[in-house]
């Protein structure tokens, strides 16, 4: 098994914490006055991490938010739903980080963040966050949190600690086009997935990770490096896991209205490391997981539908498969 199993310690993710505030009809950008709905508990860390300790894995999230209504939305929500929050700073300045979020008639999104300027940005190494790294058994790291100085301090840091006591990493290179990246972060983004024991790529994030093009060959290419598991989601076709020396295992993707995609990966990403880390096998996981981000887009929200094992459960007995 390439995860460290969850009784070595949580599963910690570092990075923004936002709200998020999205539109209630489609259309393109925020260049007139339109109705809003939220504030959600948000950051594709804290969704991620949400999704983990609901379906029962060890988990915990280094961040900050303010002090704020907002702030206070996120860290109750997390702490609700069995996350350690011991690591989340409150900055007494700045406002908790936020994102607002439009979708096109294409199905795409506008975003408009607020992140380099808000409290999301704003926490470093400290004793809390040293003494949640010290006994964490697994890191997941997101691409989004790259562009953050403050999150790869800290990651820079908690991969060697974790690793040195037997923990393991998991990357979701999630780069979004509205953030900027320089020459430094392409660096670390390569490194990380060289280290990775679980890649959690998408779409087009396949071959950016492996740097070549192609599916096939982005494939042969990671499990060459000595990745030892590849995880990738494939939206309305489910999703597969490669690993060495194995044909490739798929689970079609569960047929639901789609009401908000936003937050679908990253549940998916919580509700696969916590099951490969409480001992799942591949196909399990896959199956929670996939359940995980389709039941998660049927609500409203970008963890409204994170799921507990009980209510995945019943959402898989009762849900069809869209197919191949």
């Amino acid at each position: 098994m390439a995860l460290a199993p969850d009784h070595l310690g949580p599963t910690i993710t570092v990075g923004e914490i936002l709200v998020e505030i999205m539109a209630t009809s489609v259309g393109e950008g925020f260049r007139q006055p339109i109705d809003l709905v939220g504030p959600f508990a948000s950051g594709a860390p804290a969704i991620f991490t949400d999704q983990c300790a609901r379906i029962g894995g060890s988990a915990a999230i280094v961040g900050a938010v303010g002090a704020d209504d907002f702030g206070r939305l996120n860290v109750d929500r997390l702490a609700r739903d069995g996350a350690d929050v011991s690591a989340i700073a409150v900055d007494p300045t700045y406002p908790t980080g936020s994102a607002f979020v439009r979708y096109r008639a294409d199905g795409t999104r506008d975003f408009v963040y607020n992140i380099a300027t808000s409290a999301a940005a704003r926490f470093g190494w400290s004793e809390a966050v040293e003494t949640l790294v010290a006994k964490a058994g697994h890191l997941h790291v997101m691409g989004s949190a790259l562009s953050m100085p403050s999150a790869v301090a800290v990651i820079d840091r908690a991969v060697r600690i974790v690793k040195e006591r037997g923990g393991s990493l998991s990357f979701d290179p999630n780069l979004r086009k509205e953030l900027k990246y320089d020459d430094d972060t392409e660096r670390r983004f390569s490194e990380l997935v060289a280290m990775a024991d679980l890649l959690l790529p998408s779409g087009e994030e396949l071959e950016r990770a492996a740097g070549v093009a192609g599916r096939e060959a982005a494939i042969d290419r990671l499990l060459s490096m000595g990745i030892p598991e590849i995880a990738l989601k494939e939206g309305a076709r489910g999703a597969s896991v490669f690993t060495p020396g194995a044909e490739p295992l798929h689970v079609a993707a569960f047929a639901v209205p789609e009401v908000d995609p936003t937050g679908a990966g990253d549940c998916f990403g919580g509700a696969y490391v916590a099951c490969r880390r409480l001992g799942s096998s591949i196909e399990e996981a896959l199956t929670y997981a996939c359940a995980a981000g389709a039941r998660n887009v049927t609500v409203r929200g970008p963890m409204e539908g994170a799921g507990t094992r009980a209510e995945l459960d019943a959402f898989i007995a009762a849900t069809g498969r869209a197919g191949p």
